[in-house]
Parts: structure tokens; C-alpha cells; sequence
């Protein structure tokens, strides 16, 4: 049991697939969650319904975490819903967007990829460490992409995602005096709308027979791992990214 009672956790892109799947789990461990959402609102009402007829405290923010004035806001209204201080943050938020070789590929689409899913974290950090506990918890989203530069097409996404791995260990030494601890989840094929969208059924078949567990992985699990390294129970686990895709790829 991991006890996150009276404390508030931040999620962005919590309001479906692995994002949401943390949102209940958190508050199934007692903390109020703010969920951050872009333009998904029934989705996001929905997991808040899910929170709250469970007994948990959810509020859900709209919002584009590329920019700096929404990250301020959205951690302005999770202070409204629950309070001045934040507990945990964990930064879900981003997406391949679309697979594109390099001649494919142009430099508006490069940085919106870039923006989405590493200047986002850092953004959102940004706004959020100010008003972060000493002792608190970040955990940011990688992906095996980040190790193995991803399937055809995601040169763009595998590089975000290298990114947020050195950010997550820069912060790791920079917050490290503060006690704010900052861990990094790099999920394999996990069976999401993000595969669903992108990824070939023929391909995530070949992928789950290769893996040495042979299926692929479930949001609720990547959750589990989310919620332990923002508990104390992970309280020396710092600037560390915890692979979790079965036994496909080692780091």
C-alpha cells in the first residue's frame, strides 16, 4: 500500500489510456489529483467521475502544457481545487503525432513534435517547482523510443524523448537539495489509443511474440510503477528511468 494521503499530484494528459490509469491509481493511494487535458473534455470528466465515485478528490484543467502561460494556470487551479502546495507531478502529456521519414519531415512539424512531448515538461516543471514541497516527487514520461530510436518514421518523437531522459537527470541534481526527487518511466508496447493510432496490428503481434513475456503491457501496470516512485517507498530512486516493456530491450 502506498500512502499518498494529503498530498496533491499534478498529471498532465491525465484523462485517458496511461495518463488516466495513474490519475485513479493515485487517488486510489488518497491524493487529490488535478488532471490536465488538452482537447479531450468527456474523457476527462469521465476519469474525474471514475475519482470521485471511488470517494478520491479530482479536478479536471483544460489546457496546452506547449505553453507557459497554461502551465501556470493549470497549476494556479489545482491550487484553487486543493490547495497552495503540490506534492507530486507527473508529465504524461505528449504523442508521436504522426510517423515521417526525414525528407517527409518538415521544420514546423519537427518542433511541434519537439514542443509536445519534451519543451512540455520542461514548461510544466517550470511551474510547478516553485510551488513543490521539499520532498516531493516528479516523475516524467520517456519511452524505450528514447533507447532504441523507435520504429520507422519517429525520428522526431525518439529524440524528444532522449531528451526528457537528461532532463529527468539534470533536475534529479538540481532539485536533488531540495529532496524533490525526479524518475523517469520508459514503457514499451503498451496496449493504448497511442498504438492503436500508429502502430500496425501485424507489427504489435510481431512485437508481443518477441517479448520474453509475450504480450504486450497494460496501462494499469505502467501506473503501479508511476505510483511507486512518487510514494516514499522509492525515497533513494533519483535521476533513474525505469524501463517497463516486458524484457524486449535492456537499457
Amino acid at each position: 500500500m502506498m500512502d499518498l494521503s494529503n498530498k496533491v499530484a499534478l498529471v498532465t494528459g491525465g484523462a485517458r489510456d496511461i495518463g488516466r490509469a495513474v490519475s485513479l491509481k493515485l487517488a486510489s493511494q488518497g491524493a487529490a489529483v488535478a488532471i490536465n487535458y488538452y482537447d479531450n473534455p468527456d474523457e476527462a470528466a469521465a476519469t474525474v467521475k471514475t475519482i470521485e465515485e471511488s470517494g478520491g478528490k479530482a479536478v479536471a484543467i483544460q489546457g496546452d502544457m506547449t505553453k507557459f502561460a497554461d502551465a501556470e494556470r493549470f497549476v494556479a487551479e489545482a491550487q484553487k481545487a486543493f490547495g497552495k502546495h503540490v506534492h507530486i507531478l507527473i508529465n504524461v502529456a505528449g504523442g508521436l503525432v504522426g510517423r515521417k521519414t526525414l525528407q517527409e519531415m518538415d521544420e514546423a512539424f519537427w518542433d511541434f513534435v519537439i514542443g509536445l512531448n519534451l519543451k512540455s515538461v520542461f514548461l510544466v516543471t517550470k511551474a510547478v517547482v516553485p510551488h513543490m514541497v521539499d520532498g516531493g516527487a516528479i516523475v516524467n514520461f520517456s519511452s524505450q523510443a528514447a533507447r532504441d530510436g523507435g520504429g520507422p518514421g519517429a525520428s522526431s518523437y525518439s529524440a524528444a524523448k532522449a531528451g526528457v531522459l537528461n532532463f529527468t537527470r539534470s533536475m534529479a541534481k538540481e532539485l536533488g537539495p531540495r529532496k524533490i526527487r525526479v524518475n523517469a518511466v520508459s514503457p514499451g508496447m503498451i496496449n493504448t489509443t497511442f498504438h492503436n493510432t500508429f502502430t500496425k496490428p501485424e507489427v504489435r503481434q510481431r512485437v508481443a511474440s518477441m517479448t520474453p513475456l509475450g504480450r504486450e503491457g497494460e496501462a494499469p501496470e505502467v501506473a503501479e510503477l508511476v505510483a511507486f516512485l512518487a510514494s516514499g517507498q522509492s525515497s533513494f530512486v533519483n535521476g533513474e528511468s525505469v524501463e517497463i516493456n516486458g524484457g524486449i530491450f535492456f537499457a
